[in-house]
């Protein structure tokens, strides 16, 4: 007995696009089958699909609730929604798993930290989720130690920052020598890097130089947070990590055509390097910041020229660009536009609901790109960095039953009243060909035809494993 059946001409399963029969029991993919040949009688429900794009749940790598969001006056810090808010807004949009981050702080262990924030998340969470585990500022010797437990127990990602990103988050980067150590410790114990990479000495002087020149204006982010920031820090990481037997690395958000070059120059010596990037970078520019909140589209790193876009776009198609995430910050307008300088703007969007309506229309309708091309940026690639594949990423025998459900008839205007996180989309106004109308996961109907039916018991953590394929060599 069968509890669903999904009937789609246009499935796409790790082999490519067929017309096949989805048959689902519990919370697994039981059998891929050719239309038509399951029985009837053994199907407790069945969807037709005919028409629709059957894809994996989409995988956001890269969101961060309740975040601490620095108040420009110097007030009380804000955080960002909360994990119910942000895996609602997912799964309306079609996105079933979502990595956040556990933060360590001095004076903890590194445990106590996932400990904490297993606080904030179990048991309230609609979607699934795991952590990369993220250090900052000086790192002692006991926390070496410590961090093999983690990676051993399933924390297989460990976020590092190069730079402090503004002068009020003092505190943030690793010096390079510290990160040399983890990624010692992190090769050793078959993990895998993500780096936040600027050139922290180049970021710092340039709000040094526009502060006293007082050329402070947000619109001006491009200049501090440049792309000679990102070539310097990429390079000098990937040089680190090219003298470290076995260590990978992510390269989180890449926004400029030099980050771009130094994964790609890595890759064609064939060391385990993958480069992520957001849907804002691709399809906003620094010129964007001159429109009306021009606040909303700005993330950390900045928003670069049309040529770096167009270096992120070709990225997808040499390899040096194996995801697309949102650094999802789920914070009200009011919040997202408060700061008005270089140094106090808000970072982040809200952007995990659109993200699959809206990349479908970039890259399948405008700029002709597969459908596996699509479903490898948006789901199974980071499936496979972050060691959740195949239970996560794929629709095969014996992985998850999380799937969705992409109506290309479903074209519409994006509105922040049609989403479910907050009151501004930086995706206003933007016409897209596709909306997800049905999303499962494992198994479970979450949203059929904008209804919601998920409870907070559905979310679980998920324990990664980097596999060696990912680690032994540029893979993807």
């Amino acid at each position: 007995m069968l509890d669903l059946v999904i009937r789609g001409d246009q499935v796409v399963t790790p082999h490519g696009v067929d017309a096949l029969d989805v048959g689902i029991q519990g919370d697994k993919i039981v059998t891929l089958a050719a239309p038509g040949t399951l029985s009837e009688s053994d199907i407790g429900r069945t969807i037709d699909a005919t028409g629709k794009i059957v894809m994996p749940g989409g995988i956001d790598p890269h969101v961060h609730c309740l975040w601490h969001l620095p108040a420009p006056d110097g007030g009380q810090d804000i955080v960002s929604g909360p994990p119910e808010q942000v895996s609602q807004a997912a799964l309306f949009g079609g996105t079933t798993t979502i990595i956040d981050f556990a933060q360590w702080r001095h004076g903890q262990t590194v445990q106590e930290a996932i400990e904490h924030r297993d606080g904030d998340w179990q048991g309230k969470c609609y979607c699934d989720y795991a952590y990369h585990v993220m250090l900052q500022g000086e790192i002692p010797d006991q926390v070496l130690d410590q961090l093999p437990e983690a990676f051993q127990t399933g924390y297989a990602s460990l976020k590092i920052f190069t730079t402090d990103i503004t002068p009020s988050r003092k505190g943030r980067m690793i010096d390079y020598g510290d990160i040399w150590e983890l990624l010692q410790v992190t090769a050793r114990e078959g993990g895998i890097a993500a780096i936040h990479a600027e050139d922290n000495d180049i970021v710092m002087h340039m709000y040094d130089k526009l502060i006293k020149e007082e050329r402070v204006g947000f619109e001006n982010m491009a200049e501090v947070h440049n792309t000679l920031s990102e070539d310097l820090a990429f390079r000098r990481i990937i040089r680190l990590a090219e003298n470290v037997e076995g260590a990978a690395l992510y390269m989180m958000h890449v926004s400029a055509e030099s980050g771009v070059n130094a994964v790609i120059e890595s890759r064609a010596k064939g060391y385990p390097i993958y480069g992520e990037t957001l849907h804002q970078y691709l399809l906003y520019n620094k010129e964007d910041y001159h429109r009306p909140h021009g606040q909303i589209f700005h993330t950390y790193p900045s928003l670069k020229a049309e040529s770096d876009q167009a270096a992120l776009w070709g990225g997808m198609l040499n390899g040096s660009i194996s995801t697309v995430a949102t650094d999802e910050i789920c914070c009200s307008l009011s919040v997202k536009v408060q700061g008005e300088r270089i140094d106090d703007c808000t970072g982040g969007n809200s952007g995990v609901e659109p993200r699959i309506g809206v990349m479908y229309t970039e890259m399948v309708s405008k700029r002709g790109y597969s459908l596996e091309k699509f479903v490898e940026m948006t789901s199974s690639n980071s499936a496979k960095i972050m060691g959740m594949y195949p239970r996560k990423g794929a629709i095969a025998a014996g992985s998850d039953a999380d799937i969705a459900i992409v109506d290309p008839s479903e074209s519409r205007t994006v509105r922040k009243e049609d989403l479910h996180s907050t009151d501004y989309t930086p995706w206003e106004g933007h016409e897209v060909t596709a909306w997800p109308v049905i999303t499962i996961l494992r198994g479970k109907i979450m949203v059929e035809n904008g209804k919601f039916f998920g409870d907070l018991k559905d979310g679980v953590y998920l324990s990664r494993k980097i596999p060696e394929s990912i680690r032994g060599g540029a893979a993807l």
